[in-house]
């Protein structure tokens, strides 16, 4: 570019002149052309840089972050923007959806049972083994039977298991409470009827409280605005949507609530009390809106994410105790100086307006000086 400079700033001819024509006396050897040489050594005819050519039509252009590196006197380079990939959010097997499982009442259940008992005392007899005293309580005549033989054990067999799973699948079901069966690691349904029910013995039972509920957190890392770490308290109000999910989606559902709460704690910035209401509400919302975003997919239904106490972190509240009492006296040092200030202008002011004394600039000086003085020991002393 320096070597740029130099050949622009030579004194050309005012007159143009072909390339092929001499440029001095006729008697001297022929002088080349005008020429610039640039950086790269492409010579450029003086002629081209002057020529009155309308603009071209400038190219379109996506947009580009503009990067220049300092004190390299590199020109500006186009660099495209570094792609934002959204954020996967959660899956969970689209098939596994809570769905009523096969239940019978209760009195189908004590029926069967009460059946396979009676089976097993009727077979009792049978073989002749029922003693006497049961024989006079059931009303019953005496029979010699032929002992126990196959077909008194089969009776045996069938009785015993009608009675077994008769009362072995009786279940009380609560309000607010679930149960969801799994027959051999494959989910077979959602029980929340409550009273007495028969439930298939075969099946495995798993509990889950799908009541309103109230979890309060321990003391959660997070930032504020600025960076300065945090400690929060958080108040989750969630149910149970899903059982089916909650309960086999995840390994714990709760655990996993907790995790989501400590992740949208590091996404959102948590003011300190006693900053303005809209941004605590604003910090409640999206928490709210985070959580329930990453616990719906697993049958997981937020309702509120409310921070209750909010504090610095152990390695930071000193200095920032600190830093808050600095300020607090600041802002007192400045009321005060503003008080006086008002005060000294309005006793000036009505001294002049009155009449009742007659100043001038240096007497007027004087007078702010010494009843600003006055003022300030005033408030200092009746400050608390």
């Amino acid at each position: 570019m320096t070597h740029l400079a130099r050949r622009l700033e030579a004194p050309m001819s005012t007159t143009t002149s072909h390339p092929s024509e001499p440029d001095g006396p006729a008697d001297g050897p022929a002088r080349p052309a005008r020429l610039i040489q640039n950086e790269s050594t492409t010579e450029i005819p003086v002629h081209l840089l002057f020529r009155d050519e309308p603009d071209p039509a400038p190219l379109p252009l996506k947009p580009a972050v503009i990067a220049r590196r300092q004190g390299t006197g590199e020109q500006p380079r186009l660099r495209r923007p570094a792609a934002v990939t959204p954020r996967p959010a959660p899956q969970v097997d689209a098939d596994l959806a809570e769905r009523p499982a096969r239940v019978l009442p209760g009195a189908a259940g004590v029926l069967a049972g009460v059946c396979g008992a009676a089976g097993c005392v009727a077979t009792t007899w049978w073989a002749g083994l029922l003693p006497p005293l049961a024989l006079e309580a059931l009303r019953l005549p005496a029979h010699a039977g032929a002992g126990l033989g196959p077909a008194q054990w089969a009776a045996y067999a069938g009785a015993g298991a009608l009675g077994l799973f008769g009362f072995g699948g009786l279940a009380r079901g609560r309000t607010g409470r679930a149960w969801v069966l799994d027959l051999f690691g494959r989910y077979r349904g959602t029980v929340r009827r409550s009273g007495l029910l028969w439930v298939n013995p075969l099946l495995l039972r798993r509990r889950v409280d799908v009541r309103l509920r109230h979890w309060r957190s321990e003391p959660v890392p997070a930032a504020d605005a600025s960076g300065v770490a945090l400690r929060v308290v958080v108040q989750v109000v969630w149910r149970v949507r899903d059982t089916a999910r909650a309960t086999l989606g995840v390994e714990d559902h709760e655990t996993y609530l907790r995790e989501c709460v400590e992740a949208a704690l590091t996404r959102v910035p948590v003011e300190m009390p006693g900053g303005t209401k809209g941004s605590t509400d604003a910090a409640a919302e999206a928490l709210t809106r985070l959580v329930a975003a990453d616990a719906a997919p697993v049958g997981l239904e937020v309702f509120s994410v409310q921070p209750l106490r909010v504090e610095y972190a152990p390695e930071v509240a000193a200095a920032m105790h600190r830093r808050h009492i600095a300020a607090l006296d600041a802002r007192h040092r400045a009321s005060v100086l503003t008080s006086v200030v008002d005060s000294v202008e309005d006793t000036v002011t009505r001294l002049t307006m009155r009449g009742l004394v007659e100043l001038d600039d240096y007497e007027r000086k004087v007078l702010v000086r010494d009843l600003t003085v006055a003022f300030c020991a005033g408030r200092g002393e009746t400050a608390p």
